[in-house]
C-alpha cells in the first residue's frame, strides 16, 4: 500500500486534533501550528503551506508518525499484521481473498478518518514474492521467508555505477574512488540484510570491468599505454601489440592482459572497495 502525495496531503487539523490528545501544554500546539503554516521556498519562490507538512523540515517525519500511528494502532486492533516505513507499507494477510477484503475495509479508514488518499496505481493485492518493498523482495526457503534484492534495485545500483565511472563527468581519480566507495558502503549497510552474496560476486566482476575500462581511457596514447603494460609486468611484444589494438575500450577491459596487469589486489592497493568485500565485513562472513 502507498499513500498518494502523502507529505503534501496531510490534513493539519486531523494532525492537530491528535497532537492535542497527548500534549497538553498549549504553547507546544501553538508552536507546532505555527511551524505547519510557516511555508516553504521552493525554486526561490515562497509557497504557503495549508496542508502537508513540510518535506524536509525536521519535525516532518516525526509529525507524519505520529499520524500514521494511528493508521498502525487500527490495524493492530483489526489483528493485521504489517509493516510499515514512512507512508509504505506491507498488509500481510492468509490468502488472496482475505487480502481483498482487508484492502477494502482499511481504504474508507484511511480516507474518511485520517483524511489521506490511498495511491490505487501502486496499492495493490499480491504473492508476497511478487512485490517490492523499499527495494528488497522476498522469497521462502527451508529457512522460512528470506530477503533479496529487487530487479529494480539492481538496475538502480547499476545506473548509479556507470555514472560514477563514467569518463565525462570530467572527475580525477581521487574524486571518483572516493565518491565510488560514499556509495558502495552506504548502498550495503542499506541493503546489507538481503541474501547476496553470489549477486555481489558478479556485481563485482562488471564492475572492476568499469574501472579496467575507465583506467584504459586515460592511457590514451600508444607509448602511455606500452609503458604502463610493461611497467604491469607484461612482455614487451606482447604490450607492444595490446597498446596498439584498434578494439573497443568496453571489450578491451575484459581481456586477458588486462586482468592480469590491473590485477584485483591492485586496484584494492589503488584505493577502490568492491561489494562483496565490504558485505562481508558488513555481515561478519568468509
Amino acid at each position: 500500500m502507498d499513500l498518494e502525495k502523502f507529505f503534501d496531503t496531510v490534513n493539519q487539523s486531523k494532525l492537530i486534533e491528535i497532537l492535542s490528545r497527548t500534549i497538553k501544554d498549549g504553547r507546544v500546539i501553538s508552536l507546532i501550528h505555527k511551524y505547519l503554516h510557516a511555508g516553504v521556498v521552493v525554486r526561490n519562490r515562497f509557497e504557503t503551506t495549508e496542508v502537508g507538512v513540510p518535506q524536509g523540515g525536521p519535525l516532518s517525519p516525526l509529525l507524519s508518525n505520529i499520524m500514521l500511528d494511528e493508521l498502525d494502532k487500527e490495524l493492530e486492533q483489526r489483528e493485521h499484521r504489517f509493516v510499515r516505513y514512512a507512508d509504505d507499507m506491507v498488509i500481510l494477510c492468509k490468502s488472496k481473498r482475505s487480502a481483498e477484503r482487508t484492502l477494502k475495509n482499511i481504504i474508507p479508514y484511511i480516507e474518511d478518518k485520517l483524511f489521506l488518499k490511498v495511491n490505487r496505481g501502486k496499492t495493490v493485492v499480491a504473492y508476497i514474492r511478487n512485490i517490492k518493498f523499499l527495494g528488497y523482495s522476498f522469497y521462502e526457503n527451508g529457512k522460512g521467508g528470506q530477503l533479496r534484492l529487487h530487479p529494480k534495485s539492481i538496475s538502480k545500483m547499476k545506473e548509479r555505477i556507470k555514472t560514477l565511472t563514467s569518463r565525462s563527468n570530467g572527475w580525477g581519480d581521487a574524486r571518483r574512488k572516493e565518491t565510488l566507495k560514499q556509495y558502495i558502503i552506504g548502498w550495503v549497510n542499506y541493503f546489507k540484510l538481503a541474501d547476496m552474496k553470489r549477486l555481489l560476486t558478479q556485481v563485482d566482476e562488471w564492475y572492476r570491468r568499469r574501472i579496467r575500462m575507465v583506467i584504459w581511457k586515460q592511457w590514451k596514447r600508444i607509448r602511455t599505454r606500452l609503458r604502463n603494460l610493461i611497467k604491469l609486468g607484461i612482455v614487451k611484444y606482447k604490450a607492444w601489440e595490446f597498446a596498439n589494438t584498434r578494439k573497443g575500450y568496453w571489450r578491451i577491459a575484459n581481456s586477458p592482459i588486462l586482468k592480469t596487469s590491473i590485477t584485483n589486489e591492485r586496484l584494492k592497493q589503488a584505493g577502490y572497495i568492491f561489494f562483496t568485500d565490504y558485505y562481508r565485513k558488513v555481515n561478519g562472513v568468509n
